[in-house]
């Protein structure tokens, strides 16, 4: 079965993009230029590793009508949207029970524009 290895979050504005996701996930992300008015910021992943980045470049652009990433809430979502609303994003769909023992998601417009979503409880 094939699985997600990587992903890259289009932003406009890395430093407004780098200030919202670390205030909504409570982590650092590392800046990382990558040349031709290019630059990546890394999530910080399990094992020192990274699972994705945000990413400027002048031919990506941001868009709610994109791939949706999802970021594991654990039994935090209502406090990763009150984040999201505290460092300017917007809630879209709130905390959803999926059913049964799977959790709950929500979806949120990220400061760039760009449609993001929770798992958890």
């Amino acid at each position: 079965m094939p699985r997600v290895v990587w992903f890259d979050i289009p932003v406009a504005d890395m430093g407004r993009a780098v200030g919202f996701y670390e205030a909504v996930t409570l982590s650092t992300l590392t800046r990382l230029p990558v040349g031709d008015g290019k630059e990546t910021a890394l999530f910080a992943g399990e094992d020192g590793g990274s699972s994705g980045c945000l990413f400027a470049a002048p031919e990506d652009r941001p868009s709610h009508h994109g791939s949706r990433v999802y970021f594991d809430a654990g039994p935090g979502i209502e406090d990763w949207l009150s984040r999201v609303e505290a460092a300017g994003g917007r809630i879209l769909v709130g905390r959803t029970p999926i059913g049964g023992a799977r959790g709950s998601y929500a979806y949120f417009e990220d400061s760039e524009g760009n449609r993001v979503g929770l798992t958890g409880t």
